[in-house]
């Protein structure tokens, strides 16, 4: 028998757009943005990636997304970063090649909601 998804059950959104940050010793906020980062080559470490996109501002995260089965790079990744900063980073490094690959570079869009998988 297969589990079935209910359908009354609340939706979590895993991607948030935009969201707003408190450092420790600030006295506001810092208004944070995720952006997509596709094409990436498979070679490619967060740390490079980071150092990449610190030059337009301070970056919060850096995801790499790696198959679930094999380990193995995908290719794409996220960066969470200041507002201002993403639209400089977007601006200058959407196409910019990158490890001989021109990068694709956009703001995250919400991950869609998928049927449960059970393996």
């Amino acid at each position: 028998m297969v589990p079935r998804h209910r359908e009354d059950a609340p939706v979590m959104h895993r991607v948030r757009l935009a969201r707003c940050v408190k450092r420790p010793g600030d006295r506001g906020e810092v208004r944070v943005k995720k952006l997509y980062i596709g094409n990436l080559p498979y070679s490619a470490t967060e740390d490079e990636v980071r150092q990449e996109f610190e030059r337009f501002g301070s970056v919060q995260s850096v995801a790499l997304i790696s198959d679930r089965d094999t380990g193995r790079a995908k290719g794409f990744g996220f960066v969470e970063m200041d507002d201002a900063g993403a639209d400089k980073a977007i601006e200058q490094m959407d196409g910019k090649d990158f490890g001989g690959r021109p990068l694709r570079v956009n703001e995250a869009r919400p991950r869609e909601d998928r049927r449960p998988s059970y393996r």
